[in-house]
C-alpha cells in the first residue's frame, strides 16, 4: 500500500508502519552472483557440500546480500512525499544481522517510520526503521534503521 506524505504533515507520519512486501526467494544463483561482485566466496556461501557440514546445514546467503535488497524492498514498500521526483541514500543506522538466511528461504521486509524532518527546502530526510523477516523463521534475518532522502 503506497505511503504518500504530505510536506505539511510529516508528525502525523511518524510512527507508521506498513504492511509487509511480498516474499522473495533468496536462490543460490544469486547468492553464487553476489560472491563473485563482491569477491567473498566464502565457502558458507558457494559450496552447498562443505556449508552442509556446518551448524548452517547448507549455504547461506551474504549478510550483505540481505542488506543490498533493501533498495527493492523499500521500492515496494512506495514510501514517498508528495511531488518527490528522486530519492538518494543517506546512509544506515544500527544495522544487524541476527539470523542467517539460508539458501532457498523467502523474505520479506515491513518499515516502522522513525522521523522525517526537512533538511533544506524541497528535501526530506526519512528514518525507516526495516526488519526483513524469514519465512518459517521467529527471528528475523537483519534489522536497520534506514535514511533516505526524498527530492521535491
Amino acid at each position: 500500500m503506497p505511503v504518500e506524505i504530505s510536506p505539511d504533515s510529516l508528525g502525523y507520519y511518524i510512527g507508521f508502519e506498513t504492511e509487509p512486501t511480498d516474499w522473495f526467494e533468496v536462490d543460490q544463483q544469486r547468492v553464487d552472483s553476489f560472491a563473485e561482485c563482491t569477491l567473498d566466496r566464502q565457502f558458507i556461501h558457494v559450496d552447498p557440500e562443505a556449508a552442509a557440514k556446518t551448524p548452517f546445514g547448507g549455504t547461506v546467503a551474504h549478510g550483505f546480500l540481505s542488506l543490498s535488497l533493501l533498495p527493492y524492498f523499500v521500492g515496494a514498500l512506495q514510501i514517498t512525499v508528495t511531488g518527490a521526483y528522486m530519492g538518494v541514500n543517506y546512509g544506515l543506522d544500527k544495522v544487524r544481522f541476527i539470523n542467517p538466511v539460508k539458501t532457498g528461504s523467502r523474505v520479506r521486509v515491513f518499515g516502522k517510520i522513525l522521523d522525517i524532518t526537512e533538511k533544506k527546502d524541497s528535501q526530506y530526510q526519512i528514518k525507516l526503521m526495516v526488519t526483513m523477516e524469514i519465512e518459517g523463521e521467529e527471528k528475523p534475518a537483519l534489522v536497520a534503521e534506514w535514511i533516505f532522502l526524498q527530492i521535491t
